[in-house]
C-alpha cells in the first residue's frame, strides 16, 4: 500500500482507523504532539486485540493506522494488531520515530513487526535528528524498502520557507532515488511544542459562515486511555471530559461496527464532514462568539441550537447522502489537494511517487 492511496482515502468516513498503541517513546523531541512519556499510558493491548478482532469481510476500514508515542516499543502488539486486521482485508500503515536506528540496524523483534505491516513510514525532521542520524534512517528504510515493503517519510518543520525542509526533500530523493514518498507537515503548536511553535492555521479558516468541510472527522481515532473519538485532532484527544459529538465509544465495551454505525449516523458529524463546524456554527448559533475553526468545534455540543439543527437538518437520508457527496469530491481531488490543505502546501505533491505525479516538486 502506497502513501498516496491511504491518504487519499483520509476523506471518506470510516475508511480508516488510528490506533495509539502507547503515549511511550524513548525519544524526547521538543516538537512531538504527544506531551506524555509516561510508561503504561496507552490502551490495554488485550482490549485492543480484541477491538481489531471485531473486524469483519463486511464491516472493517480500509487501513488502520499504527501510532503513538512509539508503536515500536511493542513490536509483539503491533505484529498481533496487523495480523488480524489482514484477517479480516484491512490493510495497516506503521508510523515510528526510528528510534532503534542509531547504527542503521533492525533489531529482530523489530523487524519482525514492521514486515507484519502493509506500509511502513518514518518521522525525520530536525528534532529527531539531534536523537537518531538521517543516515542511521536512511540505512534503515533501504533495508525495508529491498525488501518489498512499501515505505515513505513523514516530515516536519517550520514552513514553505524552513531551509531543513528544503536539504531532507532533496537528500531524500537523492538517496532513494525517487522511490520514497513523503508527507510534509508543518510543527503544530500542541504537546510539547505548544510553549514555543507558532500557532497555525493551515486548512482552518476561520471566518463566521465559511462552508469549509472536515476530512479530519472521518476517520475514528482510539486515543491513549481507550476512548475512541472522531477527530485527531491533539486537544481532543489529549483532554478529558472529551467533548459528546466527538465521542464514538471505548475500545473496553465496543466493537467495529458500533463506533462505524455512531460515526456514520451521527447528525453532528455529518454536518461537520459536510460544511464544517464554522459553517455549522454559524448557520444555528449566529450570536456564539468566534473561537475558531478547531477550537469551536470542539465547542459545538455546548450550544443546544447547533445540536437541534443538525439533528433536524442530517439525521436522515439527505443528511446521509451530503455526507457521501462531501466525502466523494474530496477524494477525487485526490491526496495532492487534501495536503496542500493540511499539510505543508509547498511540498504537497510529494505525496505521490514521482513516475506516477502529474508535476514533481521543484
Amino acid at each position: 500500500m502506497e502513501l498516496a492511496e491511504f491518504v487519499g482515502l483520509r476523506p471518506v468516513p470510516c475508511a480508516g482507523l488510528l490506533l495509539t498503541l502507547t503515549r511511550r517513546c524513548p525519544l524526547s523531541c521538543a516538537h512531538c504532539s504527544t506531551s506524555s512519556t509516561a510508561a503504561g499510558e496507552g490502551p490495554a493491548a488485550e482490549q485492543l486485540l480484541r477491538f481489531v478482532g471485531s473486524f469483519t469481510a463486511e464491516d472493517r476500514p480500509d487501513v488502520m493506522l499504527l501510532t503513538g508515542g512509539e508503536p515500536l516499543v511493542l513490536p509483539g502488539l503491533v505484529r498481533g494488531l496487523a495480523r488480524r486486521a489482514r484477517a479480516a482485508g484491512t490493510r495497516s500503515v506503521l508510523l515510528s520515530g526510528m528510534f532503534f536506528a542509531r547504527d542503521g540496524r533492525i533489531p529482530p523483534p523489530v523487524l519482525r513487526a514492521i514486515s507484519a505491516v502493509d506500509h511502513f513510514s518514518a518521522s525525520l525532521d530536525a528534532q529527531h535528528e539531534r536523537e537518531v542520524p538521517r543516515r542511521g534512517v536512511f540505512r534503515v528504510m533501504r533495508q525495508v524498502l529491498d525488501a518489498g515493503i512499501p515505505v515513505s517519510f513523514h516530515l516536519t518543520g517550520a514552513g514553505s520557507e524552513d531551509p531543513y525542509l528544503a536539504d531532507v526533500t532533496a537528500d531524500i530523493r537523492r538517496e532513494f532515488a525517487d522511490r520514497v514518498p513523503m508527507l510534509v507537515n508543518e510543527v503544530r503548536a500542541v504537546g510539547r511544542a505548544a510553549s514555543w511553535a507558532t500557532a497555525t492555521a493551515t486548512g482552518y479558516p476561520s471566518a463566521a459562515g465559511q462552508a469549509l468541510p472536515c476530512a479530519m472527522a472521518a476517520w475514528p481515532t482510539v486515543a491513549f486511555d481507550g476512548t475512541v473519538l472522531a477527530c485527531c485532532n491533539q486537544n481532543v484527544v489529549d483532554l478529558r471530559p472529551a467533548p459528546p459529538h466527538l465521542t464514538l465509544g471505548y475500545i473496553a465495551e465496543d466493537d467495529w461496527a458500533a463506533v462505524r454505525r455512531r460515526s456514520l449516523t451521527s447528525p453532528m458529524l455529518r454536518m461537520v464532514r459536510t460544511v464544517g463546524p464554522t459553517h455549522l456554527r454559524g448557520r444555528y448559533a449566529p450570536g456564539a462568539s468566534e473561537s475558531g475553526y478547531c477550537a469551536g468545534c470542539r465547542g459545538l455540543s455546548a450550544h443546544p441550537d447547533v445540536v437541534a439543527g443538525a439533528a433536524r437538518d442530517a439525521s436522515g437520508l439527505v443528511g446521509e447522502l451530503l455526507d457521501r457527496e462531501a466525502a466523494r469530491m474530496q477524494a477525487e481531488a485526490g491526496p495532492v489537494a487534501l495536503l496542500r490543505r493540511y499539510g505543508c502546501a509547498a511540498y504537497a505533491d510529494l505525496v505521490t511517487l514521482p513516475a506516477d505525479a502529474g508535476r514533481r516538486h521543484r
